[in-house]
């Protein structure tokens, strides 16, 4: 089971997640490239490099080195981007697909509103290449992110502190954003022109205490355009539902995993 993390968090936000899966399966948590520890490639005027296309073929390259031809992959936030563009360029690869607190980003911009546009705002700062954002960041990263400590967990937040204190780090998670609005965008557009659909199980998860169901309404309707074994539904959760119901989102993972069905989703 590959756990990607969302933004800007890095792979010790599964800390809690983690361990009650790998009494049963075997968990792979990295740091998604630009996060955490991992490598910031130089970034290009297109910000290819920081496209969930590139993540994704670091993803299959990771898992393979490590012996793994074929695995289940769950992605929340940014990672659930990933997730999803490594369960449509690599179907061979991906077993299942669980997407955290997320549709897809083609989905997100083609629905863009007042109400998105007030809310998620950050994907357009972050995005700016004309007034980067790294300089507001970089200026005071503790007051910009408010990590808590005690919901993270006390070595997790000094992991991520160490790194969103790297302006490098920080200029990296912003090419994230800034790849979202361009090639990503563009991949989620061609696969829905082109009919490209998930063809593994999927399951949708979102947060009780999140935006998604505001925004969106029935979150899986968006879904169903793009898989067609899919179940899914609310966590009682905040935002960060790994550090905040790890519990609950394990035992989802590990039902969808083992083939259960999900009482309250659909299919």
């Amino acid at each position: 089971m590959l756990l990607l993390h969302g933004h800007p968090r890095a792979h010790a936000t599964w800390h809690r997640v983690a361990p009650l899966l790998a009494t049963e399966f075997t968990v792979v948590c990295p740091d998604l490239r630009g996060y955490g520890q991992s490598s910031k490639p130089p970034s290009t005027s297109d910000h290819e490099p920081y496209s969930k296309r590139a993540m994704a073929r670091d993803c299959v390259a990771l898992m393979r080195a490590l012996g793994h031809e074929r695995f289940a992959v769950a992605g929340h936030d940014r990672g659930a981007y990933v997730a999803q563009r490594l369960a449509l360029d690599h179907p061979r690869a991906v077993t299942r697909l669980a997407v955290l607190d997320a549709v897809p980003i083609g989905e997100a911009l083609a629905r863009c509103d007042a109400a998105f546009a007030s809310s998620w705002w950050h994907w357009f700062f972050l995005g700016q290449t004309a007034k980067p954002a790294e300089r507001v960041i970089n200026a005071d990263p503790d007051a910009w992110y408010r990590l808590d400590p005690g919901t993270m967990g006390r070595e997790a937040y000094e992991d991520l502190r160490r790194a969103l204190h790297d302006p490098e780090t920080v200029h990296a998670m912003c090419e994230d954003y800034r790849a979202g609005l361009g090639p990503d965008r563009a991949a989620d557009d061609a696969d829905r022109a082109a009919g490209r659909r998930v063809g593994c199980p999927v399951l949708v998860l979102w947060a009780t205490r999140d935006d998604l169901e505001d925004l969106y309404g029935d979150v899986l309707a968006i879904w169903r355009d793009w898989a067609g074994d899919l179940r899914g539904g609310p966590i009682e959760s905040g935002h960060h539902m790994a550090e905040e119901a790890p519990e609950r989102l394990a035992g989802e993972l590990r039902a969808f995993l083992t083939g259960c069905s999900r009482e309250d989703g659909a299919r």
